[in-house]
């Protein structure tokens, strides 16, 4: 099993559009297959943070999960609003 906590900080307003793109990807990767957990966290002390927290199977889930059309369109969309920072773990 693997996690993924994908924190990302936002460029000077732009923090709305990156979270509506997390909440999008969250609701789209709910049915992906091999998917155990994955939800966005706001931070409850910076007003331009959040996380992603992702629970996989296996690697072969999350590479499916990456090359889905969601994935690439939320993630182009988070990226271009500001920094994210991955951590990746196996379990």
């Amino acid at each position: 099993m693997l996690r993924l906590n994908c924190f990302f900080q936002a460029k000077k307003g732009k923090y709305n559009e990156a979270l509506e793109a997390a909440i999008l990807l969250t609701a789209k990767t709910q049915k992906h297959e091999g998917m155990v957990a994955y939800d966005v966290f706001e931070s409850a002390t910076r007003k331009d943070v959040f996380m992603i927290c992702e629970t996989w199977e296996s690697e072969e889930a999350l590479a499916k999960h990456a090359a889905t059309p969601e994935f690439k369109e939320c993630v182009g969309i988070i990226e271009s609003c500001g920094e994210m920072k991955l951590e990746k773990m196996t379990l």
